[in-house]
């Protein structure tokens, strides 16, 4: 499980990850890393080991055009969705099937300083409020910023009240480009 937050600011995106792997037991090694830096892009994964590999692993996004930077939110639906799904049937990972987890995988993808929340059905979504979280400990996460926590204290009190969480943490930025 995971704790994963990003934050929106006007000129750039900062997402934080905690860093524990949970599979069958705890895992922690400096390689297994939540958010990956892919080019242009940051790509932050919880849930499923298996769609957060081929995301953040193998999968190539899309470079932006000059128009495509005119609406990053038009570009991740139209342009990353697709590629990102044509890498998972490449790849052997379903996209339908069982969904008795609540959640199967969830990203923060961050491009030219915008993050973007993808749902495991590839729905693209924004926050007014431009706090995101996704994870065990995201409901915690996401409360203490609303309460004015800073992305680092956000993840501390994650860290305290779900299991799933733990230090050391990551921090990534991300400037607007323009």
């Amino acid at each position: 499980m995971t704790t994963i937050v990003a934050i929106q600011y006007e000129d750039q995106v900062v997402i934080g990850a905690d860093s524990q792997v949970t599979a069958t037991r705890k895992f922690s090694h400096p390689r297994m890393v939540k958010v990956s830096e892919r080019g242009q892009y940051l790509i932050a994964g919880a849930g499923l080991s298996s769609a957060c590999d081929i995301a953040q692993h193998i999968w190539i996004p899309p470079k932006p055009t000059v128009e495509d930077r005119k609406d990053l939110y038009h570009f991740m639906i139209a342009k990353v969705v697709p590629s990102l799904k044509q890498c998972f049937k490449d790849n052997d990972f379903r996209l339908e099937g069982d969904k008795d987890e609540e959640t199967r995988f969830a990203f923060l993808i961050a491009i030219g300083g915008e993050v973007f929340d993808l749902a495991d059905d590839f729905a693209v979504s924004l926050d007014d409020s431009g706090h995101y979280s996704i994870g065990s400990g995201s409901s915690i996460a996401l409360g203490a910023l609303a309460h004015g926590a800073t992305i680092e204290e956000a993840l501390e009190i994650a860290a305290k009240k779900d299991p799933y969480t733990s230090a050391p943490f990551y921090f990534y930025k991300q400037v607007k480009r323009g």
